[in-house]
């Protein structure tokens, strides 16, 4: 079903990743979905994230955290989707970064947008790093779109290596997090 301008937005909600969303990341490793980022991996790339997500989402040193997406709908709660930020140099300052993935089935309704509006206000609430940015491929439009939904201003493109190995040319998004004398 698509959104009118009439329609109610998704309520969506962000929880902490846990063990226990193994499946949904394996769910989120499909093709459709990994296209833009090198194809699916292996079991053994997907339990190694896993565990990545899992500790990251235990970390309380303000390194950052992951996230499954919650659908919230009349018929109960559905995990629809991952997103995060975590740190990262980029271009010699210390920065947040984000990511996301919406289940092929829920695309198109506002969930992606609205699950980054709620990482942002999360990693703005960490105090730690002035801006969060996000590296879409320049291909990926729904992702592209996101950005500019959420308010990040484009940088302009630049290569980004993702996964080890395989380089991507991505458009370099940035969202203000806090005001220029902030780290």
């Amino acid at each position: 079903m698509e959104r009118t301008a009439s329609s109610p937005a998704p309520v969506v909600r962000i929880v902490p990743w846990s063990d226990g969303d193994l499946e949904l990341l394996r769910r989120a490793n499909a093709p459709e979905l990994m296209d833009h980022l090198g194809g699916p991996e292996s079991e053994e790339q997907l339990m190694a994230r896993h565990d990545r997500y899992v500790a990251l989402s235990e970390d309380r040193t303000g390194s950052g955290r992951m996230y499954r997406i919650v659908l919230a709908d009349g018929s109960g709660e559905e995990a629809v989707g991952t997103i995060g930020f975590w740190e990262r140099t980029w271009r010699g300052q210390e920065v947040y970064e984000t990511g996301w993935a919406v289940l092929p089935g829920y695309q198109g309704r506002g969930i992606a947008a609205t699950a980054a509006v709620a990482v942002a206000e999360q990693a703005r609430a960490e105090h730690k790093h002035r801006h969060l940015h996000a590296y879409p491929s320049v291909d990926n439009a729904a992702s592209n779109a996101v950005c500019r939904k959420v308010g990040f201003t484009l940088l302009g493109m630049c290569d980004f290596e993702y996964p080890p190995g395989h380089v991507l040319l991505t458009n370099n998004w940035r969202l203000e997090l806090a005001p220029e004398s902030a780290p």
